[in-house]
């Protein structure tokens, strides 16, 4: 269903201060009496089209619009970047970490390098920034929403703060998993024995993920591009999206998403170009094990001698139980690697440490390689952007309008080949082998350097995976290897990602979902991309329910679990009722998603396993005829009831009555589920006793399909999940949330006549 923009105009106050701002037609006109002019007009759903004549301007008018949705957000993240979150908001060991990780990470001399290697534009960009930000807060002081109005925590910004929240995003997925246990290492002390150890988490980080697909000339109806986005970024924090469109005549005109944190657009489309992004399986940190002097715990071998690990001293404001405010020292580490770390897999003792090298802590072109992405004309053009090496930790996927579609895995990952893996992989006991360790005491062992690289250590753009096809691309947070099942990609590195291994179920369905919709040579709509997310199939109930079904319809009876006896007949009934799908309709889906938890569990579950040569229909069906696997299988659907009953929800309860988000009391129901469950359409949420899956934690966010017609005009079609902005006091906090819920998009308004015919429309022009 297509729902063209309307909504009711609302009165937004003190929140857009109409009566500050200077009302100039033309914001060239506006910058000859000052630093600073931009035009602001948002339409329908608040969302935001910022106009201007300069690089400043638009930066200017950029933090302007997103503080008008985020800014209490955004102050929030300024607090944790300089290391106050101790001195605002409580003293816990999270906090007390993420105070000391970003003092002695963001010191001032990083800062100051990270601005000496910006463009001069990038530079204008964020001084506009900077200005705008402090704009907003001067316009709407004293009537910023609730959540931050008249906090001592809320200031204005500062030259480095745009240095700090780009290094501070990039770094938050490698080194940043674990600032705990750098916080934590100290040497040993004689006699000592810590009983106190974290213990680290090694897996995934939870939270990001995404789907992207591209279409290309040979599959579509047009002959044209289509691009399908749909990152699964968190529905609440510095990490959610925000709408927004910015233009510079003749230079620049793009619109989708950024971070709330971040000052560029990471997701988007132009007339000519539209990607998106999908979480990376490279590893952008290494450890080392380092082998200390027998001598001097605080000395390291490196080659034929030792060298000093560093000392260095931060302190961390906090607030005393007697509500004074007191300020500690706390020491952290360092070798010549980076900073040392300690847990209990990661132990320092006498004899070894652990520190961590992180390749994106030297990472200062991102805003480089986004201007260029959002000034591409076509998919090569995204490549050479991304090739500047300035994306983190995420594989692109690009369609344009004359028909090509692309994919790569082109981020900042460590110059780690198979070959020095070979060499210099430690595997201690405790550490999976997922996390790299290296040998810390070899010079060999070293991120090789490479003439080619904008990093010094980092894999060069040449060395890493992509694809060019006319037909499609897709990703799903696997790695690279199947992003075309017809063109597998080999040879890489490995710590990108694996290959000839079984892919996800949410991989799976949707290169299913791809293949079902051009079987025959059909060719494909933007509607048939809508569809494949909006129809929310459960492509593990496809492939596996009805062999569960047989085993429910051998055994009816009782199930002796350890907490209780459970009779699995109401379980198997709703299952034989359930529609395969997570609709908000849907009966049964949760059902799944519990049972499929602790089966996915069991050894050799599937009856046929993963084939290398056919890895989309494989692993498949449930090895029912093996009595130890029907046993488990059988436990799990047992345990997923009595989980389902002890927190009060029905079984065959529909999915939108128990999986919702809700602000200021309204409920709205949200459709999707686990991916590892096997939805391709993801939402993710723990079940809690008498609520159900809310709130939402992260899932399908800025869903957006981007086409063209025959003649070449972009169709950009999007909707923002959990709407614009997060504040309860917004009119814009869930507008766009109620069109998700009943299955529906919105046109994006992208062109002038779109923007100035919303009949919603509000306008504003700012100079200083």
């Amino acid at each position: 269903m297509y729902h063209r923009l309307t909504m009711t105009i609302i009165a937004l106050g003190g929140f857009l201060a109409l009566g500050a701002c200077n009302h100039t037609a033309d914001p060239g006109a506006a910058a000859a009496s000052g630093k600073y002019a931009t035009d602001i007009r948002w339409t329908s759903y608040g969302i935001p089209h910022v106009k201007a004549a300069d690089w400043g301007s638009l930066g200017y008018g950029f933090a302007y619009a997103t503080a008008q949705d985020a800014v209490c957000v955004i102050a929030k993240e300024l607090v944790l970047m300089d290391g106050e979150m101790s001195r605002y908001f409580g003293t816990n060991d999270k906090n007390r970490a993420d105070d000391i990780f970003h003092k002695v990470l963001l010191q001032p001399q990083r800062l100051t390098a990270y601005g000496a290697s910006q463009s001069d534009g990038a530079m204008e960009f964020s001084d506009g920034y900077i200005a705008g930000y402090n704009r907003f807060l001067r316009d709407n002081r004293g009537q910023l929403p609730a959540s931050c109005n008249d906090v001592p925590w809320v200031r204005q910004m500062v030259a480095d703060d745009v240095a700090k929240l780009s290094i501070g995003v990039g770094i938050r997925y490698g080194l940043g998993r674990l600032s705990q246990e750098m916080a934590a290492a100290a040497p040993p002390q004689p006699g000592e024995v810590s009983t106190a150890l974290l213990d680290t988490d090694f897996d995934a980080p939870r939270g990001y993920g995404s789907n992207a697909v591209a279409l290309g000339r040979a599959v579509t109806d047009s002959g044209r591009g289509i691009l399908f986005g749909n990152p699964h970024y968190p529905w609440s924090g510095p990490s959610r999206f925000h709408l927004i469109h910015t233009t510079i005549p003749g230079e620049l005109d793009v619109m989708g998403v950024s971070l709330l944190s971040t000052s560029r657009i990471v997701i988007g489309f132009n007339s000519d170009v539209a990607w998106s992004h999908t979480v990376s399986t490279a590893l952008r940190a290494t450890l080392y094990q380092l082998q200390l002097n027998p001598q001097n715990p605080l000395q390291y071998r490196y080659g034929d001698g030792y060298r000093d690990i560093e000392a260095r001293q931060v302190s961390v404001a906090s607030i005393a139980d007697n509500g004074e405010l007191t300020h500690s020292q706390h020491t952290v580490y360092f070798s010549h690697f980076g900073p040392l770390v300690e847990s209990k897999a990661l132990p320092w003792n006498a004899t070894i440490a652990y520190a961590i090298r992180d390749a994106n802590l030297e990472n200062t072109r991102t805003a480089d390689t986004y201007d260029a992405l959002n000034k591409a004309r076509n998919t090569a053009e995204v490549e050479a952007a991304i090739s500047r090496q300035g994306v983190s930790w995420t594989n692109t996927v690009a369609a344009d309008k004359e028909g090509n579609a692309f994919y790569a895995d082109i981020s900042v990952t460590p110059n780690v080949d198979a070959e020095l893996l070979t060499r210099c992989q430690l595997k201690p006991e405790a550490v999976p082998a997922r996390a790299i360790v290296l040998d810390g005491s070899r010079a060999e062992c070293e991120w090789r350097n490479d003439a080619r690289s904008a990093i010094p250590g980092v894999l060069p753009a040449q060395e890493m995976p992509r694809l060019h096809r006319d037909d499609y691309v897709a990703n799903s947070n696997n790695s690279y290897w199947l992003s075309n099942p017809q063109q597998p990609l080999e040879g890489y590195s490995p710590i990108i990602g694996d290959e000839r291994t079984a892919r996800s179920l949410r991989t799976r369905a949707g290169l299913t979902f791809i293949g079902e919709k051009l079987n025959g040579g059909r060719k494909m709509t933007p509607a048939d991309m809508q569809a494949m997310i909006y129809t929310h199939r459960n492509y593990g109930a496809e492939l596996l329910l009805d062999d569960l079904l047989v085993l429910c319809s051998q055994q009816q009876t009782s199930v002796v679990l350890e907490e209780a006896s459970v009779d699995i007949a109401p379980s198997c009934n709703t299952l034989r009722g359930w529609d395969r799908r997570n609709t908000v309709d849907s009966r049964g889906g949760h059902l799944w998603r519990e049972f499929w938890r602790g089966a996915r569990q069991l050894d050799n579950v599937f009856a046929t396993p993963f084939d290398a040569n056919d890895p989309v229909h494989t692993p498949n069906g449930l090895a029912i005829t093996e009595a130890q696997v029907r046993e488990g299988l059988l436990q799990a659907l047992a345990q997923a009831q009595h989980t389902l009953q002890q927190a009060n929800i029905a079984l065959d309860a529909p999915l939108g009555e128990i999986q919702y988000t809700e602000i200021n009391g309204q409920r709205v129901a949200i459709p999707g589920g686990e991916g590892w469950a096997g939805m391709w359409s993801m939402i993710i949420a723990q079940l809690e006793k008498d609520t159900g899956y809310s709130p939402i934690i992260h899932g399908n966010s800025f869903m957006q399909v981007i086409s063209w017609d025959e003649q070449g005009k972009v169709n950009p079609r999007g909707i923002l999940a959990y709407s614009q902005s997060p504040e309860p006091d917004s009119p814009h906090s869930m507008d766009m949330t109620r069109l998700y819920s009943s299955g529906e998009w919105i046109d994006l308004p992208f062109t002038e006549a779109e923007i100035n015919t919303d009949p919603n429309l509000v306008s504003l022009t700012l100079s200083e």
